[in-house]
């Protein structure tokens, strides 16, 4: 694949602000490890193979197991997750998928079960932000990086 435009170059004021509010939900109160969770799923739904690199990086980083990792696709099927994640996954699945959703209510009593109002805005903006960057990353046909470590063995 070949890069289509690099983001960061030819938007340096753009792509900061999309970076300070990264920061600004850092400082939200969500536990980081969460967070990496909702930004991979919602790349696996948007296909962004550039931000599902650098979260599964970014959650292993962090301490997420490679199983966990694994099994994100299937988290409904799966008992690795806690209450609190699967209520953020389903929100996460919901709002990515708006279109189809609308943002059931089902979904949102169930994230409304497991936060507070303020980790809500503060998790619908996060959802946001990772579908836009998604956005971006597809847009721009953006390429992960591949280590030597990263392909099969032969």
């Amino acid at each position: 694949m070949t890069p289509r435009f690099a983001p960061f170059k030819v938007a340096p004021d753009l792509t900061k602000t999309l970076l300070d509010v990264e920061k600004a939900l850092g400082a939200g109160g969500l536990e980081h490890g969460l967070g990496e969770l909702v930004r991979l799923r919602a790349s696996q739904i948007n296909g962004c193979a550039m931000c599902i690199h650098m979260h599964a990086i970014d959650a292993r980083k962090n301490g997420e197991t490679d199983m966990r990792i694994i099994m994100l696709d299937a988290w409904r099927e799966s008992s690795l997750y806690s209450d609190r994640e699967r209520a953020a996954l389903a929100w996460t699945e919901s709002l990515t998928n708006i279109r189809k959703t609308g943002a059931a209510d089902a979904d949102y009593e169930l994230v409304k079960s497991q936060f507070s109002e303020a980790e809500i805005v503060n998790l619908t903006v996060m959802i946001g932000a990772i579908n836009l960057w998604n956005r971006l990353q597809i847009a721009a046909r953006a390429v992960h990086p591949v280590q030597q470590t990263d392909r099969a063995a032969a």
